[in-house]
């Protein structure tokens, strides 16, 4: 048990008596005494650390824990913090853990996100095969979902060009490939997310080029952005001019109290509106 000020110092103690991971849990979850440590996205947490924190710490053998558990109390550093115990940690398939978290996601009745160790539900027409990685859009958050759900449900995106701004994983640029888009470009500003675009295209059978946003040219039939409110506040003139007219402008991971300020910076270019809601997310779009 450790006191917020001594979370770091504890962290970093343990990391130098070679623990394999270091992880810090509410000591107060689940209890009358637990408090939110995060705020919303775009906003400051309310403080730093928790009152008190659970400090755990993987060893590779029983032996290497218990040293540390004996030398640790010894550390002036320690002074107002408790060694709760040693335990051992079972052998698991920590594959299967994890793959057991993630199930087949429904966009509408007959669109569906299917990581690749699950079979595509028989109702499921259109399919996005996609696994969890390192780039955001796995389809279980609302921003996703909706931004899906407006691609399968505003009619068939035949022949369009259309821009993913901030693709991530890629999903959306996927999406709108199943959908019957003709030319799709992805752009992130992380590497990494244009590398995992790239793959999970492959993986689809969906023809994309995904690139660093200078790859973005040109006017587009549909502009997809999900992203954050502030980003997309300063991006309003660089997205609204890749818009095409009449073209669809659709803008996601925005709280729904960000409504107006959002409609407020694209009101020099176009008249957004509301046109989906979950869980306290909307989803914006607009007309050229």
């Amino acid at each position: 048990m450790v006191p917020q000020d001594r979370v770091e110092t504890v962290s970093d103690a343990l990391d130098a008596l070679d623990a394999l991971s270091v992880s810090v849990e509410d000591a107060d979850a689940q209890t009358d005494a637990e408090q939110a440590l995060f705020g919303e996205p775009g906003m400051p947490p309310p403080k730093d650390g928790w009152q008190r924190s659970r400090v755990i710490a993987l060893f590779a053998t029983e032996a290497l824990a218990r040293d540390g558990a004996a030398l640790l109390p010894a550390q002036d550093f320690f002074e107002g913090c408790a060694v709760l115990g040693v335990a051992d940690v079972p052998e698991q398939d920590w594959v299967r853990l994890t793959q057991s978290q993630f199930a087949p996601v429904e966009i509408t009745p007959s669109f569906w996100i299917v990581p690749t160790w699950h079979e595509p539900p028989a109702e499921a027409h259109t399919v996005i095969r996609l696994d969890p990685g390192l780039a955001f859009g796995t389809g279980t958050h609302p921003t996703t979902r909706m931004c899906l759900r407006w691609i399968a449900t505003q009619g068939p995106l035949d022949g369009q060009r259309v821009l993913d701004y901030g693709c991530g994983s890629g999903i959306l640029a996927i999406g709108a490939a199943k959908h019957g888009a003709r030319t799709i470009d992805a752009v992130d500003i992380d590497e990494a997310a244009v590398a995992s675009t790239r793959l999970n295209a492959e993986a689809n059978h969906v023809q994309l080029d995904a690139g660093l946003p200078d790859a973005a040219h040109g006017r587009y039939d549909t502009v997809l952005a999900n992203i954050l409110a502030t980003p997309l506040k300063v991006l309003a003139p660089l997205l609204c001019a890749h818009l095409t007219a009449g073209g669809a402008l659709v803008l996601a991971g925005i709280l729904e109290r960000q409504a107006d300020e959002l409609k407020q910076a694209y009101a020099p270019y176009v008249q957004l509106e509301v046109s989906d809601s979950e869980d306290g997310w909307i989803l914006m779009t607009a007309r050229g």
